[in-house]
């Protein structure tokens, strides 16, 4: 057994005052509360929330008190994730990794911003992975990125056994992000903490994943504190011997007789993809993907003859006759 102690904290977010007295204050109690922690982790953007106003430099005051809480604890911290302003004026969504000792071992910058409703956040092109010495390897996604499988499938594929996961989901696709969160766990036999926060940090219910994508735990809509002890033997018997002793999905995908070309981005495979229109928010009373705008309702109390004609969109069919709009 590798057993190892992750505390999720799903907490109320102030999008216009800073969050970090309010987070700093809910390590001391976690710690407090339940010693035996080994790693906690906040929710997307935590620190100062979701505006992006807020950003501040890689190197900050704020991570400087992460690590000196770190180092009083002995404890792995991944305070949520914060927005950067980098050196060339760029706005990036970046989550920092610090270890016990108060040492930074990574950062990592969101790879799909929301868009296009993250507008003016840019996307980064690194990976984040990680190793706690004696336990195991450690990967970094946020939010958004999980929708893209193949985040997931680089970190898996570097040997990734736990997927941290803050999340900022104020929004009705909340319950299909948790089921996309126990299909990952299920493809890639991986643990999932998926972490989100309250108020402008989202709406809760944070969820722990096991490698069977059995839910560990689900938090309701309040503030929750939850550790979690993990066995990542669990994830390495599963990955041999198969999910459920049925499907070795990652030992196939090695496997695999197939290249995908749809990675090739100068093949034209993907040629589909470009007459999608522009990535933008709908506006109302959007016609966007509908090849034509809806024929006029015919009048039930007006004779067949009398109905208004409906308007010919030039779109030929038998006999000469045009579709109706």
């Amino acid at each position: 057994m590798t057993p190892f102690a992750i505390a999720g904290i799903q907490m109320y977010v102030n999008a216009v005052e800073s969050n970090v007295d309010s987070m700093l204050h809910k390590l001391d109690v976690v710690m407090a509360r339940f010693p035996w922690t080994q790693m906690v982790v906040f929710s997307e953007l935590s620190p100062f929330g979701p505006l992006s106003r807020f950003a501040q430099p890689l190197l900050n005051e704020t991570i400087e008190r992460f690590q000196a809480a770190a180092r009083r604890y002995n404890v792995w911290v991944i305070p949520g994730s914060m927005f950067e302003q980098a050196e060339d004026g760029l706005i990036y969504n970046t989550s920092t990794v610090i270890n016990p000792e108060g040492a930074i071992i990574a950062h990592y910058r969101k790879m799909f911003p929301f868009l296009p409703y993250e507008a003016g956040i840019a996307g980064g092109t690194e990976f984040c992975v990680f190793d706690v010495p004696g336990v195991g390897r450690f990967g970094l996604s946020i939010c958004y990125d999980i929708w893209f499988p193949e985040t997931t499938r680089h970190l898996t594929s570097m040997g990734v056994e736990v997927l941290i996961h803050p999340v900022l989901t104020g929004t009705i696709d909340r319950s299909t992000e948790i089921a996309i969160a126990q299909a990952t766990a299920a493809q890639f036999q991986c643990y999932i903490f998926d972490i989100n926060g309250l108020g402008a940090g989202g709406i809760g219910q944070s969820c722990v994943v096991s490698p069977s994508a059995t839910m560990l735990h689900r938090s309701m809509a309040g503030e929750d504190m939850f550790p979690v002890e993990i066995d990542l033997d669990q994830v390495r018997r599963q990955r041999e011997t198969g999910f459920m002793g049925l499907g070795q999905v990652l030992k196939s995908f090695r496997d695999r007789a197939v290249d995908f070309p749809v990675y090739d981005r100068a093949n034209g495979v993907d040629s589909y993809l470009h007459t999608l229109g522009k990535l933008e928010t709908p506006g109302q009373g959007s016609k966007a993907g509908l090849p034509h705008a809806a024929a006029p309702a015919a009048d039930p109390l007006q004779p067949l003859s009398e109905a208004p004609a409906a308007p010919a969109t030039g779109l030929p069919l038998a006999a000469g006759k045009t579709v109706a709009g």
